[in-house]
């Protein structure tokens, strides 16, 4: 008689692939969660870091055409307003629009305690801001960054889990 060479089986048994689609089920919950309060930190940031840049411009633009300049908000784009810099802001001067930003992204939100910053033709600021960008919708978030420009018309960000933002 000749001897049946029985090869062993290949492949995934059913419970094999449970067991590792439970596994996977379990990392992808716990995941998530964090991947989004890595997304909203990083769209905090973007939001926080082009004020910063919109302040450096106005101060150097103030420095290079020896006239005032102003960081304001402005929902048409073309003239200083007033409300949420939510809606947008430019950098001014006389009536020469250097920068224009548009508004915040669908729920966020931009608040601040003044709604026009001005930097003298030395650079120096008129006026000490504090703007807060955090998420209003669809739910508050704890994060914020808050943008701090200083007398001299210096601007840093600093990151703050208040939770003020409704």
């Amino acid at each position: 008689m000749r001897a049946i060479n029985r090869r062993p089986a290949k492949g995934f048994t059913l419970l094999e692939l449970m067991v590792t689609l439970a596994v996977l089920a379990i990392l992808v919950g716990i995941a998530v969660p964090s991947l989004g309060d890595a997304t909203l930190a990083g769209k905090l940031a973007s939001s926080a870091n082009d004020l910063v840049a919109g302040v450096a411009m106005g101060r150097s633009e103030a420095i290079k055409r020896n006239t005032v300049t102003s960081l304001c908000v402005s929902s048409n784009g073309t003239s200083c307003g007033s409300g949420g810099w939510e809606q947008g802001w430019i950098v001014i001067s006389g009536s020469t629009v250097i920068q224009k930003h548009p508004a915040a992204p669908t729920g966020f939100k931009v608040t601040s305690n003044v709604a026009k910053v001005d930097f003298q033709p030395t650079g120096v600021g008129n006026t000490q801001a504090s703007i807060t960008v955090c998420r209003s919708a669809p739910s508050a978030g704890a994060q914020e960054r808050v943008v701090s420009v200083s007398a001299t018309g210096r601007a840093y960000v600093s990151k703050t889990t208040t939770g003020t933002c409704s």
